[in-house]
């Protein structure tokens, strides 16, 4: 049997603004590999070779115009990154990215306990989904801190987000074994190394604080009952998983200011006003 890789301590990145891809990659990695400098330099790589393979050929011409006329198709202005910028990351360590519909992914969709590593992306959002030293964790840098799965709700989860529209994709090779823990080398400062206990206790306190307990996680929590479930069962949870991975979305995605909204909702109340005053 394997040692325990780095100590035994877990890797977790919080969000910060939209580097949800950075995350995502170093969370896989489990450490500080990536910045989002380095991210961004292998976004322009990929840009200028895709600019040269479009400008190959006379009959590429016309329709090159409108692709090289785009600042960059491997990253927006906000900060989120392609598929194929993770995927030229990941490279660098000999791993690979893999569709999870693909042929070759057909195992781990019968069994995906069989895996490492899950790479989830739906809109501008993505987080990873791991392996490490023998238990599965859920990385999302919407989290506080790492939610561990069990092999049960792991399965039971990845087909709750194939429900939901999201894109899965296994990361296969040798990852990485050990990355030095250092303070000063944690990425951005959003970065911590967490044992498995600090991880559970932290999201224990989050789900007092912020969810319905009767409505977080309920199969993490009991595991057991995924076993037992009839189809109507399963869908509740589903249902349930769904509208947790929407909010998750939304809180990724909304930049709207308050004043905004708070506009929005005065609007109703004004124009009832309007209707009283006719009225009398």
């Amino acid at each position: 049997m394997e040692g325990t890789s780095n100590g035994g301590m877990l890797y977790h990145e919080v969000q910060e603004s939209k580097l949800c891809a950075v995350h995502c990659v170093n969370t896989v990695l489990q450490g500080p590999f990536f910045s989002e400098f380095d991210l961004a330099a292998l976004a322009s790589d990929l840009d200028t070779k895709e600019r040269q393979m479009m400008l190959q050929g006379t009959a590429a011409a016309s329709a090159a115009g409108g692709f090289l006329s785009e600042e960059s198709h491997n990253v927006s202005l906000g900060g989120d990154f392609s598929i194929q910028v993770l995927q030229k990351a990941l490279e660098v360590w000999d791993l690979q990215v893999i569709p999870f519909d693909c042929p070759v992914a057909e195992p781990a969709q019968i069994d995906p306990e069989l895996e490492n590593a899950f790479i989830c992306h739906l809109h501008d959002h993505w987080f990873c989904i791991r392996k490490v030293n023998g238990e599965w964790y859920n990385f999302d840098s919407l989290y506080a801190a790492p939610q561990h799965f069990s092999k049960f709700y792991l399965s039971a989860y990845l087909d709750s987000l194939k429900g939901s529209g999201w894109s899965i994709f296994l990361v296969r090779g040798n990852f990485p074994k050990e990355c030095p823990i250092s303070s000063s080398e944690v990425s951005g400062g959003y970065g911590q190394w967490l044992s498995p206990e600090d991880a559970e206790r932290i999201t224990k306190s989050c789900n007092l604080t912020q969810a319905p307990p009767q409505r977080k996680n309920v199969a993490q929590q009991h595991p057991e009952r995924l076993l037992s479930l009839d189809e109507t069962d399963m869908q509740m949870l589903s249902d349930m998983e769904d509208e947790d991975l929407k909010a998750a979305i939304a809180a990724s995605l909304m930049d709207s200011s308050p004043a905004t909204a708070s506009a929005e909702a005065s609007t109703p109340e004004t124009e009832n006003k309007d209707s009283q005053e006719k009225t009398a």
